[in-house]
């Protein structure tokens, strides 16, 4: 059975694919309580994730009602209640693989930035760059301020709110944007344009099928063209399966004018 373990030693929750039957889900989930003794609750997903907070329906199988976790990743901690926010534990690959394509007093806007494990994977490797994050849900937001505490993260600036009225509003320019949100950034794309430096990159996440990569180059470079950017796409990166021979992927792109 697929699942995911968000948390530490002392306290984790279970995340399960509800297989549609209460009485099996529930031995599986007694199943993983008694092998695991940090595993204090076990949750089944009942929905897709839905909409603009990217938020997922579950239903509690066993153990506590309580699933707010501090999850330990590579170095730094992050706090959350999956049942309130977004967070992918099979991302933190992920995570490390784009830190480490961060250089030394970059300035990064991150988008969609969620309880901002990318922003704490980014400082834990380079932690002279300056790092904003805009996040629209409020639970997020005020999980990642205290992410921020927890993890003494300095040179980080945290905003809440919609990336459509706050990026315009911001005062600078990036040397790199992260736009971690396969379902709908192509709909941002041009806050990122007008904010990026010259030579700074994109790192523009989506969905698609390997033999779809010419259309979706097509697509990002029309963009770019609209708003009168030359671009040079770096590399596409699959990141992790979505559907069948469909997977989240992520495209490197960099501003060449």
């Amino acid at each position: 059975m697929n699942y995911e373990i968000i948390g530490n030693r002392e306290k984790a929750v279970a995340i399960i694919e509800s297989s549609g039957n209460t009485s099996k889900d529930k031995k599986v989930a007694q199943e993983m309580l008694k092998k695991s003794k940090h595993i204090k609750s076990v949750l089944a997903k009942i929905s897709s994730r839905k909409g603009r907070l990217r938020k997922r329906q579950y239903k509690l199988i066993l153990g506590s009602k309580d699933t707010e976790v501090i999850h330990k990743e590579h170095g730094f901690l992050l706090k959350l209640d999956p049942q309130k926010v977004y967070f992918s534990p099979r991302e933190l690959t992920e995570r490390q693989r784009l830190a480490s394509k961060i250089k030394k007093h970059e300035k990064i806007l991150v988008m969609f930035s969620g309880v901002i494990p990318i922003i704490c994977a980014i400082k834990k490797k380079q932690p002279e760059t300056i790092v904003y994050g805009i996040e629209l849900n409020r639970i997020a937001h005020k999980y990642a301020l205290e992410n921020k505490e927890i993890n003494k993260l300095e040179g980080v600036y945290l905003i809440q709110g919609d990336v459509k009225k706050k990026v315009p509003a911001l005062k600078t320019k990036f040397d790199r944007i992260i736009m971690p949100l396969p379902k709908t950034s192509g709909k941002y794309l041009y806050l990122a344009f007008k904010k990026i430096k010259k030579n700074g990159i994109i790192h523009y996440y989506t969905w698609g099928a390997k033999e779809a990569r010419k259309k979706i180059f097509a697509k990002i470079k029309e963009e770019a063209k609209l708003h009168k950017k030359k671009i040079k796409i770096l590399n596409l990166t699959k990141v992790s399966p979505y559907a069948p021979k469909v997977y989240k992927i992520r495209i490197d792109l960099k501003i060449v004018n």
